[in-house]
């Protein structure tokens, strides 16, 4: 059940933005007196689904769910067919319309995209508002990984900005951090800037803790012993570590790490029990746990829960568009990092299936949580528009590129040359596609996904 409902998320998601985009290219083409040929959700090699042809369009449903089209008379798309295209040009077809016609035809498509997000990221501001864990409320400063340590930052530092911007927010900015060059923190009451260390980053992303290498300080304090082990040690609700094996330990991270350190191994510890200290004997167990639950309400603390009002949301949904717009860019450009890698975590169709945020209602059952649905159907509709602009040829990006070739030097790229171009970019991205494919059942065997 859960896994259809994720199935079913991502098909929805995916038909929405399908059908928007391909309406960005469709309705400038009707209105400038362009034929249209065929309207698909989804790709239809071999047959069809559906399909019904309604005036002189064929509106259709493919069986391949990655994407859509709408073929245009006299355009050179991924069907690659260019018999039309032999014979002179006819007033009804994408290459007789003036160059600025044929470009915002072209550009509809991310266009819709970029507004489309704009409006969601609107709508759930001003009905969702926004929780977010506050940077600037951790007094105790942050805890950091292994990963995050050798990244250059340290436990007790306090993060002031990113690459010259303040940081507010602990979920944009540990992101932002991966991809960023400097961060400022008050470290020891000193302001210090370091350079953020690739090879950190690097084990950040393998290891799949972009959310976790940072987290708030909180006191080791144990709140319930969840194990019989801990309750044989004497370990008491209330007790506050001070240390394990003479490691100072007044934090959970510092704890945290020494216990990872003893995994199946007892250790000493020291506790402040009603403000006087004991010192007790505890099994850790093979995960570097001591099978406690620890009192978290400080972390409560540190989140702040904004409302906005409409005028309020619709600025504030732009700026959540051009940041989730700035970070695809970002993402892109870290795929290529030889020394991080990122193109290995690059995930596909099953993989983001896999990620579609799913709720359990009252009575255990799987149910959507619309606000997550609608939040990553945003994302998803950014990366489109970004995706759709990088100029391959096969992309809308490509199109761009040629029509504003022909715009600048005052004539078209010859016909030769755009076949054989797109001819190009879609055997690039279909081995692109295989390629993400192909990950993702190499995930799936290695246990990796």
């Amino acid at each position: 059940m859960e896994l259809a409902i994720k199935i079913f998320q991502f098909i929805l998601s995916i038909s929405i933005l399908v059908i928007l985009h391909e309406l960005g290219h469709f309705i400038p083409a009707k209105l400038f007196k362009t034929k249209v040929e065929k309207f698909y959700l989804f790709f239809d090699p071999w047959f069809s689904v559906v399909k019904k042809k309604i005036g002189e369009t064929e509106y259709g449903i493919g069986w391949l769910p990655f994407g859509g089209y709408v073929k245009i008379a006299g355009m050179v798309d991924e069907s690659m067919d260019t018999e039309q295209l032999k014979q002179p040009a006819q007033p009804w077809e994408f290459r007789a319309k003036p160059a600025w016609q044929r470009l915002i035809i072209m550009m509809g498509g991310v266009t819709v995209n970029f507004f489309l997000a704009w409006l969601i990221y609107s709508c759930l501001s001003f009905f969702n508002g926004e929780t977010y864990t506050d940077l600037t409320k951790f007094k105790e400063g942050i805890g950091v990984t292994e990963a995050g340590r050798k990244m250059g930052f340290q436990n007790g530092d306090k993060i002031i900005s990113v690459d010259g911007k303040p940081a507010e927010r602990l979920e944009n900015t540990s992101i932002n951090i991966l991809f960023s060059d400097q961060v400022t923190v008050l470290r020891g009451g000193k302001e210090v800037t370091f350079k953020v260390n690739e090879n950190g980053v690097a084990d950040v992303i393998k290891q799949r803790e972009a959310k976790l290498y940072i987290t708030p300080r909180f006191p080791m304090v144990i709140d319930s012993l969840a194990s019989p082990s801990a309750k044989a040690s004497g370990l008491e609700k209330g007790d506050k570590v001070v240390s394990i094996n003479g490691t100072p330990t007044s934090y959970f991270d510092e704890a945290s790490s020494v216990l990872n350190q003893n995994k199946g191994k007892t250790v000493s510890i020291e506790v402040l029990r009603n403000g006087k200290p004991e010192t007790l004997s505890a099994s850790v167990d093979k995960n570097g746990k001591l099978g406690v639950g620890v009192n978290q309400k400080g972390i409560a603390n540190v989140i702040t829960d904004k409302k906005y009002s409409f005028g309020e949301a619709i600025p504030r949904g732009l700026t959540r568009t051009i940041e989730a717009l700035t970070m695809q860019v970002k993402q892109f450009k870290i795929m290529f990092n030889s020394k991080i890698q990122g193109y290995k975590n690059v995930g596909g169709p099953i993989a983001i299936v896999k990620s579609m945020p799913v709720d359990r209602d009252a009575n255990g059952g799987f149910v959507i949580n619309w606000a997550a649905f609608w939040s990553f159907t945003a994302m998803f509709s950014i990366w489109l528009a970004f995706l759709n602009l990088i100029p391959i040829p096969g992309l809308d990006g490509g199109h761009v590129i040629f029509t504003l070739y022909e715009m600048i030097v005052g004539k078209p790229v010859p016909q030769k040359v755009l076949e054989n171009a797109q001819m190009i970019g879609v055997i690039f991205l279909l081995g692109l596609m295989l390629l993400i494919f192909g990950s993702d059942i190499f995930k799936i065997f290695t246990g990796k996904l």
